[in-house]
């Protein structure tokens, strides 16, 4: 198979999608969670995701606890293996959790979710985390930090979902009860939540900077293209709407064969509904994602923009984490897969050399007859 290189690349066999780098003659490396270098690393220590993260680890949690809230602190308590970029968790117990913001950005969510979390609960369909306590700088730890109930359920999975269908149904009755919330006194977008729900086109030009960079990676033509007709869909003309901003599959704990919770709270803002869409890419394909569309009143510019923003945090996240966060990198090469194959675009963006293998769903490399037929295929085509 050739030398696995851990941090980065592991040369695997996939199918489309994965995120793939044409590299050594045409072998492909993609940065997956299943190699095992990577995952070694997972449980040794993974490196930080941000050059501005503090340190944290379970002595320090353990300190905090025994000076603030003292009821807690002869709790077990260990870490868990997030792909999460915001917080650091840790497990209290059987039934709480500890979250802690790893950098300044982050911090304003403490005191939203907070704020918010009580009063949107009660109208939601699904369980969601209302923190139960908020502790306060100290120990070295320089901001606040959450204590919060540990609800039950596994973070979803693309493509082994019990039930797709009936996950797709159940996230539209969460978004459009969320929706449904009078949002006239809600936080705009901002800062605190990575501006989420801002206009579609704020991002066009983070959004052309990340097609540039994964210029190696992927065809960039297919993928400008899908941005284009995003970016060109009429904007939000209706009032602000709640949105949870960060609909990901590790966001949505499954329970069986249905959902049973949505966490992580810190994309919360009022503003375009198309942002809390992007769930029908990061999660659903097909079928799934029709029964999730038929679950909403939702407008064609409306479900446009939502790909959109489902295409653009996919393509901004993958450069950032490349190193660092392997399984969202592939859960976002899928997202990019889902969004031009929504658009009729040919196939997943992945540039590899040589011809598929029979039977497998790899794309020819530039030159090969399918190649130039999905390129005229793309130059015609839009969402």
């Amino acid at each position: 198979m050739g030398t696995c290189f851990g941090a980065r690349y592991c040369p695997v066999k996939v199918s489309a999608p994965a995120g793939g780098r044409q590299m050594n003659g045409g072998t492909i490396y993609i940065a997956t969670s299943s190699c095992p270098a990577a995952q070694m690393r997972r449980y040794v220590g993974a490196p930080k995701m941000h050059a501005d993260e503090v340190d944290v680890d379970a002595g320090l949690v353990r300190r905090l606890l025994e000076r603030q809230f003292p009821q807690w602190a002869g709790s077990s308590l260990r870490p868990v293996r997030s792909a999460g970029t915001d917080n650091a968790i840790y497990r209290l117990g059987h039934r709480l959790g500890v979250r802690l913001p790893r950098r300044q950005s982050t911090v304003a969510q403490v005191e939203k979710e907070h704020m918010w979390l009580p009063r949107l609960a009660p109208h939601l369909p699904f369980a969601v985390p209302v923190p139960l306590a908020i502790g306060a700088p100290g120990e070295g730890y320089p901001w606040p930090w959450s204590i919060m109930p540990w609800l039950p359920g596994e973070p979803a999975t693309p493509g082994h979902l019990a039930d797709p269908r009936r996950a797709g149904a159940g996230m539209a009755r969460f978004v459009a009860a969320l929706q449904e919330i009078d949002a006239a006194a809600g936080p705009p977008p901002g800062d605190h939540n990575f501006g989420r729900g801002v206009p579609l086109a704020d991002r066009d030009h983070a959004t052309r900077a990340a097609i540039r960079e994964l210029s190696g990676m992927l065809d960039p033509q297919p993928v400008t293209t899908a941005w284009d007709a995003a970016v060109r869909a009429p904007v939000w003309q209706g009032p602000p709407r709640w949105i949870h901003g960060d609909l990901l599959p590790g966001n949505i704990l499954i329970a069986g064969d249905r959902i049973s919770a949505v966490v992580d709270f810190g994309g919360l803002a009022v503003g375009d509904p198309a942002c809390d869409l992007m769930v029908a890419w990061t999660l659903f394909s097909g079928d799934s994602r029709q029964a999730f569309r038929d679950g909403l009143t939702v407008d064609d510019a409306t479900w446009a923009r939502g790909r959109g923003w489902a295409l653009s945090w996919a393509l901004i996240f993958i450069p950032y984490y490349l190193d660092t966060n392997p399984s969202v990198v592939r859960q976002a090469w899928r997202t990019v897969h889902e969004v031009l194959g929504d658009c009729q675009t040919g196939g997943p963006p992945i540039v590899r050399s040589g011809r598929a293998e029979p039977g497998s769903t790899e794309l020819g490399g530039p030159g090969s007859a399918d190649h130039e037929a999905r390129a005229a295929e793309q130059r015609s085509g839009d969402c």
